[in-house]
């Protein structure tokens, strides 16, 4: 026992306590803020994606859908368009609006959030339009061909301007981050223009914003300009370290240290899945993009909830069946029973209270095991096109083998490999669970207690 106290210890030092710190950041926040609040813009879209490419899946239905549905899908796409289509400005509006509010709220500064959020997209959308420096002159982009079409600077894809989407959504969070703390340094030094109290709030709000806006304005065109004189900009700079991350999150070794993370979080007490993809979500809905444009990423929307974790963190759904109908102890049977409906959606917390799963030894190796072998299973599926990539967010309670196939567009094998999955897990769970049983019915007949 004392070795397991060992390694729980090294856990809270090493991982608990900076993760910890890093979650607290006030940037970070406002990041996580922001994914949460795309999340149903973004499940609303993808609905409208999924009706799109249905006949693909069910090709019967393909006269059906030609003579009704597609004779207006330019009509309900745009659903679609203004939501994935404009990843990058939910982000940035967001992360204004919450990054400033949280200043004001622990700095008892004079920071109106809607002034954060509306600098933020200012500041956002002059990083869009492409320049190009040559001959002494910055001059905007033209280029029409098969491949590109960008005008006065304007990259212009299906889903409408390439850089509001996806691929903007890192530049969207970095310049909000920027214009907050220009606007906050405006305030704290009283670099702006007050109204007398009779004046209307929206008028003084206006002014209080004009010359943080200044300063946003010089600031943003002045990193612009030499990024664009060295021949680059921000999109392009952003690039590098954010594509290294996603390069990650894309291999079997990234995913198995994500999930690794995720558990050791959860073990100490700490709830990993909320600060582990809060970090990962742009990157999540980005994957999401690419496999819509015809990508094969493993890790995107919902895989997590859809492949890995059936039942809660610890990917507990098989464990939660087996200990509510066959467990010998009263105390596990009674658990299993009262946790099997939020089990189905994917809700857990009875069971990691419950058990309990946190601090307890003698299940932490299948609380790690488990999610990774599904997780494994679920990408080796994908990257060798056993089962469609991902292409549509659903909630994340969705039961097992339903979020897989609609998530995937409507791909029967996703169903069968969500159930694999599933099964795998619990076969990791049972040689634990089943020792862990006997040991309570020990403890029920007047044993030592397990823990």
């Amino acid at each position: 026992m004392a070795s397991e106290n060992k390694v729980f210890g090294l856990l809270e030092k090493y991982l608990m306590g900076p993760m910890g710190k890093v979650a607290s950041w006030r940037f970070v926040r406002a990041i996580m803020a922001a994914g949460m609040a795309t999340i149903p813009f973004v499940i609303v879209g993808s609905m409208f994606l999924v009706l799109n490419v249905l006949p693909q899946t069910f090709t019967f239905l393909e006269g059906f859908f030609d003579n009704t549905f597609f004779r207006i899908s330019d009509l309900y796409m745009l659903a679609n368009k203004a939501t994935m289509g404009l990843l990058a400005l939910y982000f940035g509006l967001v992360v204004g609006y919450e990054y400033t509010k949280i200043y004001a709220e622990e700095e008892e500064l004079n920071l109106n959030p809607l002034n954060g959020a509306l600098l933020s997209m200012f500041a956002f959308f002059m990083t869009i339009p492409q320049l190009v420096f040559k001959d002494g002159r910055m001059s905007l982009v033209e280029q029409m061909d098969d491949d590109t079409t960008i005008i006065h600077g304007w990259e212009v894809v299906a889903d409408g301007l390439s850089r509001l989407g996806a691929t903007g959504i890192f530049t969207a969070i970095i310049m909000g981050i920027v214009a907050v703390q220009l606007y906050r340094l405006c305030v704290k030094r009283n670099w702006i223009i007050k109204m007398p109290e009779a004046v209307p709030d929206g008028v003084s709000r206006a002014f209080t914003a004009l010359i943080p806006a200044f300063l946003v304005a010089i600031v943003v065109l002045l990193i612009n300009g030499i990024l664009i004189a060295l021949g680059t900009d921000i999109f392009k700079l952003v690039v590098i370290p954010f594509g290294f991350v996603v390069h990650l999150t894309d291999s079997w070794l990234g995913l198995m240290v994500i999930f690794f993370i995720i558990h050791a979080l959860w073990i100490v007490g700490i709830h990993g899945a909320n600060i582990v993809s809060g970090f990962l979500l742009p990157i999540v809905l980005a994957n999401l993009q690419s496999n819509i444009d015809g990508a094969n990423i493993p890790y995107a929307g919902e895989f997590q909830n859809a492949f890995v974790v059936m039942g809660g963190s610890g990917a507990t759904l098989g464990l939660c069946i087996f200990i509510a109908f066959l467990a010998r102890s009263k105390q596990l049977k009674v658990l299993g029973k009262a946790a099997l409906a939020p089990g189905i959606f994917n809700i857990n917390e009875p069971l990691i209270f419950g058990l309990p799963i946190v601090y307890n030894p003698f299940l932490a190796i299948p609380f790690f095991l488990a999610p990774m072998v599904s997780a494994s299973i679920a990408y080796w599926a994908i990257s060798l096109h056993i089962v469609q990539p991902i292409i549509a967010m659903m909630p994340w309670p969705t039961p097992i083998g339903a979020g897989a196939f609609i998530g995937t567009g409507g791909d029967f094998m996703a169903i069968i490999v969500a159930l694999i999955c599933g099964i795998a897990a619990f076969l990791v769970w049972l040689p634990f669970i089943k020792m862990y049983d006997k040991k309570l019915v020990e403890q029920e007949e007047g044993g030592e207690a397990v823990i």
